[in-house]
């Protein structure tokens, strides 16, 4: 619970104050949205709790039956979700270093800057690859986190890339009445590593029924065709 409470408080601290008092230097950081940890696009905040994030990056939480922030975990009602006009309105007037060319950049238009800079790009290409574990005679870099397969939460099962954990937990688990911790979502960078879902499998196809990464390509007939199979496989239950 300690843990949990100081890596909300440090989440917290991550929303944008009320003027640039951190300087230029940090701006890019105090207007980043916790999800993908790029400067905000289109922001939104929730209304209980006042956090801030991209449109499209909370999109994936409000089409659940009962969502909860990112962040903070707390229940939040998805019709009180409401364009951050204040921080668009500090996005454009805010101007930050670019992290390549260290050109003074407005924020709003960071985001279009960093994917031109060559600067950026070289830093890019000097990065280390991922690499999505599969069999393989390759060494898989160890400073990297694995967002590409993941382990069974329930039996310790490897290798299961994200469309073979669903399958596998609807298959194996589905009467498995334990709380369990997302892998997928753990994961993540917004991800917490000690939050239990209490309905791992409604979880799973509701916030993972699409793939995070591009390493698994289904055609539309074969998502149809998997979707259908979990569906029924559920009724039967």
């Amino acid at each position: 619970m300690a843990m949990f409470r100081s890596l909300v408080a440090s989440a917290q601290q991550r929303q944008p104050p009320a003027g640039p008092a951190g300087g230029d230097s940090g701006l890019e950081a105090q207007y980043s949205c916790p999800i993908c940890l790029e400067v905000y696009h289109r922001p939104v905040a929730i209304g209980s709790c006042g956090h801030t994030f991209c449109g499209e990056c909370l999109q994936p939480c409000l089409q659940v039956p009962s969502p909860l922030c990112p962040l903070c975990r707390l229940p939040f009602d998805p019709k009180k979700v409401d364009k951050a006009a204040h921080v668009e309105k500090q996005l454009s007037s805010y101007k930050a270093p670019c992290r390549g060319c260290n050109k003074k950049v407005t924020l709003a238009k960071m985001r279009v800057h960093i994917s031109s800079c060559l600067k950026v790009q070289e830093q890019m290409a000097n990065c280390p690859k991922f690499v999505p574990v599969v069999p393989t005679s390759q060494p898989i870099p160890s400073n990297i986190p694995n967002r590409s397969t993941f382990a069974c939460p329930y039996c310790g099962a490897r290798n299961l890339d994200q469309q073979e954990l669903v399958k596998h937990c609807v298959e194996s688990h589905r009467s498995d009445p334990n709380r369990v911790v997302c892998p997928i979502c753990s994961a993540m960078p917004w991800g917490d590593p000690s939050y239990k879902s209490a309905n791992f499998l409604q979880h799973l196809l509701h916030r993972h029924k699409f793939s995070y990464d591009t390493f698994v390509d289904y055609s539309i007939d074969e998502e149809a065709a998997f979707q259908a199979a979990l569906a029924l496989s559920l009724s039967e239950n």
